[in-house]
């Protein structure tokens, strides 16, 4: 499996969304590898990615994935962080191998209960037929962008970045989806309620995420009372990118302040509190 291995400190795994490609999330890679030691790959059917897909194990191929990422870059624990898609695969790891999840953090995620709506189940009929206009429809996404970097040509400039991206690393209507067939079935909700790991869950601005509604990702909070939620203002579904320094920013804040609690935390301490 060809494994992305940058930066250094402490490891933290990435996981992309839905369309598969990690090199969709290089912004929000360079600047968490500023502050960690990041390991990342495209979804294992992907060819790029150089892994094994076994159509029959299904989605648990992607959550196996992070454990054959893990090993292969030789570390034992890592804080795990999905997007989209990504962090349903991300939560099913927590909740599979807890011993090998430092922490847990969540990006516009979907929520173990998720279905397709309507706009989905109409692409879903023919996705590579449709394909022109999914694009078509993806221009949707540039109201978040604009949001996101003020004024007419920074806007536009960061709209073409970010397709230049999408259309050298392209997805595939029929990966994607699979993908979306792979969670048909699939009952997460007892497993994933028995996480009991440091969680953060990221979203945008609700009015401004037009792919995953906010209140789907906050739904975590209902079986995670130990969760803690950010928003990250100017954003919806791509504040990763389009804010990626922000975003590692409450990523960092959020880990150093569960670091200190949970070294607060242990018999040591707790002994020398009760000697002072």
């Amino acid at each position: 499996m060809h494994l992305v291995d940058v930066g250094s400190g402490p490891p933290l795994v990435l996981v992309p969304g839905i369309q598969g490609r990690w090199e969709w999330m290089q912004p929000a890679v360079d600047a968490l590898a500023r502050r960690y030691r990041v390991i990342t790959f495209s979804l294992a059917d992907e060819p790029s990615c150089g892994a094994a897909f076994d159509s029959a194990s299904g989605f648990s191929c992607y959550v196996d994935q992070i454990t054959t990422a893990l090993d292969a870059a030789g570390v034992r624990e890592a804080v795990i962080c999905g997007v989209s898609y990504g962090g349903l695969i991300a939560a099913a790891f927590a909740a599979w191998h807890s011993e090998r999840t430092a922490a847990l953090v969540l990006v516009s995620a979907l929520p173990p209960t998720w279905t397709p709506d309507e706009r989905v189940r109409f692409y879903l009929r023919a996705p590579r037929l449709l394909t022109p206009l999914f694009m078509v429809g993806a221009l949707r996404m540039y109201g978040e962008i604009a949001a996101a970097t003020p004024g007419v040509g920074r806007g536009i400039a960061a709209t073409t970045r970010h397709g230049w991206t999408a259309l050298t690393h392209m997805f595939s209507p029929g990966r994607m989806a699979r993908r979306v067939s792979l969670l048909r079935g699939l009952s997460l909700q007892e497993e994933l309620e028995r996480v009991r790991v440091p969680t953060l869950i990221v979203t945008g601005e609700a009015e401004l995420d037009r792919v995953v509604p906010v209140a789907r990702t906050t739904e975590y909070l209902r079986f995670w009372p130990h969760a803690q939620h950010v928003t990250l203002p100017r954003t919806g579904h791509l504040g990763l990118i389009t804010r990626p320094d922000e975003f590692a920013d409450r990523v960092t804040s959020f880990l150093d302040s569960a670091s200190k609690e949970q070294a607060d935390a242990t018999p040591t301490n707790r002994q020398r509190r009760r000697v002072v």
